[in-house]
């Protein structure tokens, strides 16, 4: 037994002195081996309590796990031996920096595939911890933390009656003056013209009925197939441009009230198509957690067909039972748009620095289930354009230009890589044979630290370019950009997109027009119309 004994003198008003003695029974220098190292602490026993010190990790050199050795192979070189997974690696390993919030192991499942597993979230990864990807996690933790006030703020705008909270979320706007929306005991939507106290199943916004008079008996409203309203006469059986009740033809349109009118019937012949497809009767139940909404999510979609996913949504967060009126629904969509930016599935990127729309990620392949993935989100957000909800994140404009099957052009790419677009166009301005610039049609590209070279055309590494072929390499080069070690990952994108909207629903959006639409459309409409 170890006894020490600590005095104190202090005065006080009344000249008293006070004596403080601790009998120490114990103490011990322990260590104790974590990922980061060897910890060293006190433990000391004194009064018959035990207390320890703070653990002090050794930065300068970090001891390894014991499954790992270092050995040298016949030629000198040296090579890492993990006796836990009975493989071999020449990378040195290395623990997660000190002070991470990600504590991750290495496994390996039965099909031989390595994983690592973090014991802090209780997830899995295929990618392999690295300082970049935990300050990346570390960032998306933030941001999502930050995301509970702005949903707070998203749902202030919805804390009306039914009636408001259509009006705000609907694309078409509110409706006209004197009209009402409502449900009937079958669940089917209809409108009432308090004005003329009749009740109808159309929308009057898709007919253009916007503080307009009713037509008169035995008139009906029609549409061209390329979306010009005509008139038909069921008294005379004719048909006509010309409106009955104000004499007007729906022809004659200037440029800009063309353009948004247009903009308008987009939007309107959009919400036809789904509403005609909509099946009212019948809902789909789906159930999540908030601690795994995005598996959740996505073993509950891809195990519906995709026609049941046109059906009525009802969403139910696991211990918040409750009747999902639409907001609930709302907030799954706008959540699991932000869970997939979630660095841990390494699905998406940020298109630049200072652009934070989406662009598929070329590390994706990684994941062995990133086809899968990439089905299940081009389903959901086919969802969210479907039943008018808005997501949190938009992509970038090529990708929107993707799903219209449009023509990539250069210009397309300064909005995702503009120092590789201002490179090309430098290339493009000035003469190269002058600056001795050898460059061939051939590129490298890098993809978790795996250098690989892609040919732009056959035997690209051979072929030198000129003045007279520099077009031919910056439209190639151009393209190439677009689609790096993405063509798969886009591909089964538009498959699950296509599964629940056609994509020639689409077709007379432009790339501008469908991001408007699949954001925030109360936002930037003004910008539109």
């Amino acid at each position: 037994m170890a006894t020490a004994s600590s005095r104190t003198d202090c005065s006080n008003n009344h000249g008293r002195t006070s004596q403080l003695h601790a009998i120490v029974s114990c103490a011990k220098l322990k260590r104790k081996k974590t990922l980061f190292g060897t910890a060293i602490y006190v433990e000391v026993t004194a009064e018959g309590e035990s207390k320890k010190t703070a653990k002090s990790h050794s930065s300068s050199s970090p001891k390894w796990e014991e499954r790992w050795e270092q050995r040298k192979d016949p030629h000198g070189r040296t090579y890492y031996v993990d006796h836990n997974t009975r493989t071999t690696t020449w990378e040195r390993p290395q623990p997660l920096p000190p002070g991470s919030v990600v504590y991750s192991f290495r496994r390996v499942d039965d099909r031989g595939r390595i994983y690592y597993v973090d014991h802090n979230t209780r997830t899995t990864t295929w990618q392999r911890p690295t300082m970049e990807s935990v300050r990346n996690f570390e960032q998306w933790q933030s941001q999502r933390s930050q995301l509970q006030g702005a949903m707070h703020q998203f749902n202030q705008r919805y804390l009306y009656s039914a009636s408001m909270m259509s009006a705000e979320n609907d694309p078409l706007g509110p409706l006209p003056p004197g009209w009402e929306r409502r449900v009937d005991s079958n669940d089917r939507v209809y409108f009432v013209n308090h004005n003329t106290k009749t009740t109808q199943w159309e929308d009057p916004r898709t007919q253009g009925l916007q503080n307009e008079d009713p037509l008169p008996e035995g008139w009906e409203i029609r549409y061209t197939r390329e979306g010009v309203r005509y008139f038909v006469d069921h008294n005379t059986r004719t048909t006509t441009f010309s409106d009955p009740r104000t004499g007007k033809s729906s022809v004659t349109k200037g440029p800009q009230i063309a353009y948004e009118r247009s903009f308008r019937w987009k939007l309107a012949h959009f919400r036809y198509l789904c509403q005609v497809r909509v099946v009212v009767f019948i809902h789909v139940k789906i159930t999540v957690s908030r601690q795994t909404l995005f598996e959740d999510s996505f073993q509950q979609i891809m195990a519906l067909k995709p026609y049941d996913l046109r059906r009525r949504l009802y969403v139910i967060f696991r211990g918040e039972e409750g009747l999902d009126y639409g907001g609930l629904a709302r907030e799954w969509f706008f959540l699991l748009s932000h869970e997939v930016l979630n660095p841990m599935y390494c699905l998406f990127e940020y298109a630049g620095k200072s652009n934070y729309c989406l662009q598929i990620n070329p590390a994706s392949t990684i994941n062995p289930d990133h086809l899968s993935y990439f089905c299940f989100i081009g389903r959901f957000i086919a969802m969210a354009l479907f039943h008018g909800k808005f997501i949190d994140t938009g992509f970038s404009l090529p990708f929107y230009k993707r799903m219209l099957n449009k023509k990539l052009i250069l210009k397309d790419l300064e909005s995702i890589d503009p120092e590789f677009y201002n490179s090309l166009i430098w290339i493009r301005d000035n003469n190269i044979e002058e600056c001795s610039l050898e460059m061939y049609f051939s590129v490298d590209m890098e993809i978790l630290g795996k250098i690989t070279s892609h040919d732009l055309k056959p035997d690209g590494a051979n072929i030198l370019v000129t003045e007279e072929n520099k077009e031919e390499y910056i439209g190639l080069m151009a393209e190439w950009r677009f689609s790096r070690g993405v063509e798969g990952q886009t591909k089964a994108f538009l498959d699950g997109f296509n599964e629940v909207v056609p994509l020639q629903w689409l077709q007379y959006f432009d790339e501008k027009e469908l991001e408007v639409r699949s954001i925030d459309w109360q936002k930037k409409k003004k910008k539109y119309l």
